[in-house]
């Protein structure tokens, strides 16, 4: 979703770098960033979109904080990609 609330339909690129922004966007408010990451956690619907999405990723975060990703079957609003992360203040 975008900073309106309206979803981001489009390539899993595109997805990833608005997941990405929503993050900056949340730690900031937090007092956090995304250099503080520790912890990764990726949901993909299609592992096939998993280099295409990886490319996006490390463009965001270049000091490699531990992760998983794994396949689910369905995400909400049917979206392609969902990250969560953990991050020190």
């Amino acid at each position: 979703m975008d900073s309106q609330g309206n979803l981001i339909q489009g390539s899993i690129t595109e997805q990833t770098t608005q997941v990405f922004k929503n993050l900056k966007a949340v730690l900031t408010e937090a007092g956090s960033s995304l250099d503080k990451v520790v912890k990764v956690n990726i949901f993909l619907a299609d592992m096939s979109s998993f280099a295409e999405m990886n490319e996006e990723y490390a463009k965001w975060l270049t000091h490699k904080p531990a992760r998983s990703c794994v396949a689910v079957k369905t995400l909400p609003k049917n979206v392609d990609v969902e990250i969560e992360c953990i991050a020190l203040p």
